[in-house]
């Protein structure tokens, strides 16, 4: 987390360019987007009734699933794919079956020393990542939406002291810039929100980087939908290839395996596949080694839990506890106005950028007082 050091709050519509780039901002204020409410990155840790969970990493299978076809692949090709065809080139090349076995032999040694050797430091690299995210990970506190109080808990990475900003003051934005690398052109896409305290003043922000510009609003409408109690439950925004079955844990594992392997057999039943599609679903499983992705994902999921990260504030879990429903914050006329405005002009032309409409609505609302005056 770093400092916010414009302390000008703009509102949801705005603009602004840098040189590579460009900034689009999604609130204060924070309207409807238009958009489906997905958390595609996995960021949202935990739902509860009282509040929301920002986390910075969540394990997810596919990780671990590239993380071991890599080596993986030098195993098989070394050790099975090179043998076997020198195997074939000693039977047609060389004197006969004696030839092929030699070869094979002689190759599959050769392949098993470079299967060590490059698999095990295809291996290494792959796992350093991850460590370091471990290490990143420790001294985080998450960050919190309180729906029952409007309001959202950051805690700055310097600091104990949390910064507590009002829901509907909160500033996001969604960032897209580019660049010129010897690859060729880079775009980049990101989603960010903070604000200042207003009893402290201190201030603090959170930015994310996203695959594309669609996804990135998502995840921003995914934290505003559940907020304006429009979604209730992890599984909503976040349902990992819908092989989530009810009563199953809120994060990927073994039970995912064997979710998506159901489904995959019901769809060849069914004729909406042909055979082509479960032969390379084995063939990518036995390659990714079956369940183990699966194990090593619940693994970590339970090492998350356990990591000894900086332990929530005092000030941070007294302020996530339930609230009677009497004292629950109430959204604000303006919002509940304008909210209804962006979507009625979000139901008549369908498909607009949402901060474009967020724009035009702030500016119809600019000319009204000028209006009354005449």
């Amino acid at each position: 987390m770093t400092k916010i050091a414009d302390t000008k709050a703009p509102r949801a519509g705005n603009s602004d360019t840098f040189k590579s780039g460009k900034v689009n901002h999604l609130s204060p204020l924070p309207l409807p987007t238009g958009l489906p409410p997905v958390d595609h990155s996995h960021i949202v840790a935990e739902v509860t009734d009282e509040y929301l969970e920002l986390g910075a990493f969540t394990p997810n299978v596919f990780g671990w699933q590239l993380t071991l076809a890599m080596p993986m692949m030098v195993v098989v090709l070394s050790c099975i794919v090179l043998p076997v065809l020198m195997f074939f080139g000693g039977l047609t090349i060389g004197d006969g079956l004696m030839d092929g076995i030699g070869l094979f032999g002689q190759f599959f040694l050769i392949g098993a020393k470079l299967s060590v050797v490059g698999g095990g430091t295809i291996l290494l690299i792959a796992l350093s990542p991850r460590v370091q995210a471990y290490f990143k990970l420790r001294g985080v506190v998450p960050t919190r939406f309180n729906r029952q109080r409007r309001e959202v808990c950051l805690v700055p990475s310097d600091s104990d002291t949390p910064v507590i900003v009002p829901w509907e003051e909160l500033q996001a934005w969604v960032v897209q810039a580019q660049g010129v690398t010897q690859y060729g052109v880079q775009r980049q896409f990101g989603f960010g929100f903070g604000g200042t305290d207003p009893k402290t003043g201190k201030g603090t922000s959170l930015e994310l980087m996203s695959a594309g510009l669609p996804l990135a609003i998502s995840t921003w409408e995914a934290l505003r939908a559940y907020m304006e109690y429009e979604v209730n439950s992890l599984a909503e925004i976040q349902d990992p290839l819908e092989l989530q079955k009810p009563g199953d844990p809120p994060w990927e594992g073994v039970h995912t395996f064997y979710n998506a392997r159901e489904r995959m057999r019901r769809r060849r039943r069914e004729g909406e596949v042909g055979w082509f599609y479960p032969f390379f679903w084995y063939c990518y499983h036995l390659l990714t080694l079956w369940t183990l992705p699966n194990h090593l994902t619940e693994w970590e999921v339970r090492k998350l839990k356990r990591l000894n990260r900086r332990a929530t504030p005092e000030a941070v879990q007294r302020w996530s506890e339930p609230l009677p429903e009497a004292q629950s914050a109430k959204p604000s006329e303006e919002l509940m106005r304008l909210s209804e405005k962006v979507r009625q002009k979000q139901r008549a032309n369908p498909g607009r950028l949402p901060y474009e409409v967020f724009a035009e609505v702030y500016s119809e609302e600019d000319r009204v007082p000028q209006a009354s005056n005449l």
